[in-house]
């Protein structure tokens, strides 16, 4: 696949891969439409306080990770068109309510569902691997990742624009963040009758059981186990925090830590029973694989994701202050980190194709991580401005790059869990920025760098010793193994409708 393949419409592959990185920009404009309209609603709602918008982001990323973890189980049970047509279609309403909320408890509560909107990464990573083979499938997730996830920066761009000067009045913001509501629903609709799961005569492969992820041998099992408990535990940093801005009691803080224990025991409940009676009746040698590869993927993405999103939130006023900038360009300096990632995200996934190791290649892009972070907490007011920002984009290079790298490998795992690896992947990079921007309270920015460094030496170990080769990495098709039968009809798959000849 080569890049100019990317506009030849008349592929079908190609309508799929731009319907899908444009239903995943759609749902990052819409999620992160509040950031740049923040202190426009300070303005209008007077009672409105910094700490009600910090607050408010952090609710607006809490339910992301289970939203990753339940999405991921149900897109491989009902398949990606499905889900992410209803995601979009759901979503829709607590954006349009947050827009014209007038109380505390209406954004609380809207912004805390429409959290739930970050989990449509995952259901085009599945879509895309149906319809992109191995060889190929590193370059197109990438694209779907790094074009999809520009739709956050685009919100910064477009958003103020059309609440003050197209809209303008007190309450113009209101009509602004309500668009991004509608564009999301419209798109969802679109989306459901534009698209289908797999290409014509290729039926999607489902999981033997849905509940929790299936694995192959009783250790693997007790990974599964202990790999969830951070899950959980980011959930309660979350509460932590809000407790810690007063939004929140210490009853009702307790309250929530015994929910999310209790959740996650569920969870536990789950995987035991989904996989004890397979685990006693033993998996086929060819079913079989290793979960020690999905934990190497959960640490690359909590160490690369984890450490974009940190960043992103802490570069603007670690530039400002340093280098005594005004707000304007300090802001304009840490936007290059989004837009790097329309050139470096499909950058990784294509060296992961074209490379010859998949392995190496997320090794490589570690190690970048690693030595570029080691390299930022050293910058000072001493340093030319132009080094500092050249070194900050070079990292970010390797940062987005290795999460291109990290999708090229996942749908290669195991084909039928495509969607559930892909969530705990992804609700992993959730947990990274959650306890990174928590460890940044407590630190100076340049230990902070440190302290991103050396989350990335770490993934980069944990790769070193756990990641292997993909079966099949290359090939035309992805490995199937005796068990990976041709599912029963079913609605996900069955009566969708033909791709429109002129859809694009």
């Amino acid at each position: 696949m080569k890049v100019a393949d990317l506009f030849k419409y008349k592929d079908e592959r190609m309508k799929i891969l731009h319907f899908t990185w444009l239903a995943f920009f759609i749902s990052f404009f819409t999620w992160y439409n509040m950031a740049p309209m923040a202190t426009t609603m300070m303005q209008s709602m007077n009672w409105l306080t910094p700490q009600h918008i910090a607050a408010l982001g952090i609710l607006n990323v809490a339910l992301t990770i289970p939203a990753r973890i339940i999405i991921g189980t149900l897109l491989d049970r009902f398949g990606p068109r499905v889900i992410y047509s209803a995601l979009l279609i759901v979503m829709s309403i607590p954006a349009i309510v947050f827009a014209f909320a007038d109380t505390w408890l209406q954004l609380m509560i809207s912004r805390l569902i429409l959290g739930s909107i970050g989990a449509s990464f995952v259901i085009g990573i599945r879509m895309v691997s149906e319809w992109f083979p191995p060889k190929d499938v590193g370059f197109a997730e990438g694209i779907y990742g790094g074009w999809g996830n520009f739709g956050s920066a685009a919100a910064a761009m477009v958003l103020p624009y059309i609440g003050l000067t197209l809209f303008g009045g007190e309450d113009g913001w209101r009509y602004a963040l309500a668009i991004t509501g509608v564009i999301c629903f419209v798109y969802g609709i679109i989306f459901y009758f534009v698209v289908r799961d797999t290409p014509e005569g290729k039926p999607l492969i489902k999981p033997k059981k849905t509940g929790a992820m299936e694995v192959s041998t009783w250790g693997d099992m007790v990974q599964l186990i202990l790999w969830s408990i951070p899950l959980g535990g980011a959930l309660v940093v979350s509460s932590w925090r809000l407790e810690q801005l007063n939004f929140i009691t210490e009853n009702v803080l307790y309250t929530l830590w015994v929910v999310i224990g209790l959740v996650l025991i569920y969870q536990v409940y789950q995987i035991l029973k989904v996989n004890v009676p397979i685990l006693k009746v033993g998996v086929p040698k060819d079913d079989q694989y290793k979960f020690k590869n999905v934990a190497a993927l959960n640490s690359t993405y909590f160490a690369n994701f984890g450490a974009e999103l940190a960043i992103v939130s802490m570069l603007p006023m670690f530039f400002q202050l340093t280098f005594s900038l005004t707000p304007a360009t300090a802001g304009l300096i840490a936007a290059s980190f989004a837009f790097i990632n329309l050139v470096a995200r499909p950058l990784g996934g294509l060296l992961s194709d074209r490379m010859g190791s998949r392995r190496n290649v997320m090794l490589v892009y570690m190690i970048g991580i690693s030595l570029g972070l080691l390299g930022m907490g050293f910058i000072d007011s001493s340093w030319p401005l132009v080094f500092a920002v050249l070194l900050t984009m070079l990292t970010s290079v390797f940062v987005q790059g290795a999460e291109g790298a990290t999708f090229a490998v996942i749908p290669m795992i195991k084909k039928r869990i495509t969607g559930q690896i892909a969530g705990m992947a992804g609700a992993f990079g959730n947990v990274g920025a959650t306890i990174y921007l928590t460890l940044y309270t407590f630190v100076t920015p340049q230990q902070f760098f440190f302290i991103l460094a050396g989350g990335a030496i770490t993934s980069f170990v944990i790769c070193y010793f756990c990641l292997e080769e993909p079966k099949n990495s290359f090939g035309e098709e992805y490995y199937l193994s005796s068990q990976d039968q041709q599912p029963e009809e079913s609605p996900a798959f069955v009566e969708e409708p033909p791709l429109k000849k002129n859809a694009l």
